[in-house]
C-alpha cells in the first residue's frame, strides 16, 4: 500500500515546474492529484500525461488571486474526488523582476506579486480549510524561498510572508487536525530559473556560497513536500525547511 492512497491533494501552480512535480511524486504514492493553474490548457496537458503514466489526476483552471474562483476550484475537487487532504501552496510570482528594489518597481507590479504570493496562500488555505476538517485534517505545505531570509526585495518580503502565513494557519487550523508547514527552497534548476538568471551567478551561488556544489534539483524540493504531507511528519507544524544546499546557515 502506498504513503497516500486515498488522498487529495490540490496543488496550485500544479501545471508546471515544482506543481507539476508535486503532482506526480505525490500521484506514484497513491494520492489523487488536482493540478490547479490559471493556464488551464498547460494544466490539463500535465494531468493528461501524469493520467497517460497510470496515475490519478485532474485539472481545473483558477486563478488563485480570484476568492471565486479558488472556492469553484475546491467544491469541484470535492466533487470529483470526495474531499481534500493535502494542499500544497505553490503558485507564485518570481524570477529578477521582482528581487529589484521597491523603488524600481510600479505599485502595480508590488501589488501583484502580493496579491497572488501572499492573497493566494490565505484564499486557497481558507477555502480548504473545511473540506480538509471534514475528512478528520490534513497537511498544507507552502512554497516559500530563501530569498525570504534577507527580505532586501518585493519578492523577499512576499515569501517573507509566506513564513508567517504558515505560523498563522499551523495556529489557527490546529484544532481541525489540519498541520502548516513551508519549504524555502533555494537555487532550483527549474527551466524558468536557468532562463532567468546569468549563469555567472548560477555558476557563483553553487561553487562558492552552497555547502552542497551542485544545482539544487525539483526532486529535492518534491521530496521535502511529500515527507511534510506524509504522516512520518504527524509531530511537525508551523516550521519553515531550508532546501538550499546549505546557504545561508547561522544559529
Amino acid at each position: 500500500m502506498s504513503r497516500f492512497d486515498g488522498r487529495v491533494a490540490f496543488i496550485t501552480g500544479g501545471a508546471m515546474g515544482f506543481g507539476r512535480a508535486f503532482g506526480e511524486t505525490l500521484g506514484r504514492e497513491g494520492a489523487a492529484v488536482v493540478l490547479v493553474d490559471r493556464n488551464g490548457a498547460a494544466a490539463k496537458q500535465a494531468a493528461a500525461e501524469l493520467s497517460a503514466a497510470g496515475l490519478h489526476a485532474a485539472a481545473v483552471e483558477c486563478d488563485v488571486v480570484d476568492k471565486d474562483q479558488v472556492d469553484h476550484a475546491v467544491a469541484e475537487t470535492v466533487d470529483l474526488f470526495g474531499g481534500i487532504d493535502i494542499l500544497i501552496n505553490n503558485a507564485g510570482l518570481h524570477l529578477t523582476k521582482y528581487n529589484r528594489p521597491f523603488s524600481h518597481l510600479p505599485l502595480s507590479d508590488i501589488r501583484a506579486l502580493f496579491e497572488v504570493n501572499m492573497m493566494g496562500v490565505i484564499n486557497c488555505s481558507l477555502a480548504s480549510l473545511e473540506p480538509m476538517r471534514a475528512r478528520g485534517g490534513g497537511s498544507i505545505v507552502n512554497i516559500s524561498s530563501m530569498a525570504s531570509y534577507s527580505s532586501a526585495s518585493p519578492y523577499g518580503v512576499s515569501k517573507l510572508a509566506v513564513r508567517g502565513l504558515t505560523i498563522a494557519f499551523a495556529t489557527e487550523f490546529a484544532g481541525a487536525g489540519i498541520r502548516c508547514n513551508a519549504i524555502a527552497p533555494g537555487l532550483i534548476a527549474t527551466e524558468s530559473a536557468m532562463a532567468d538568471l546569468p549563469e555567472g551567478l548560477v555558476n557563483s551561488i553553487v561553487n562558492d556560497r552552497q555547502l552542497v556544489n551542485r544545482l539544487g534539483e525539483v526532486a529535492d524540493i518534491a521530496s521535502m513536500a511529500v515527507y511534510l504531507c506524509s504522516d512520518d511528519a504527524s509531530f511537525i507544524t508551523g516550521e519553515t525547511f531550508k532546501v538550499s544546499g546549505g546557504i545561508p546557515l547561522w544559529i
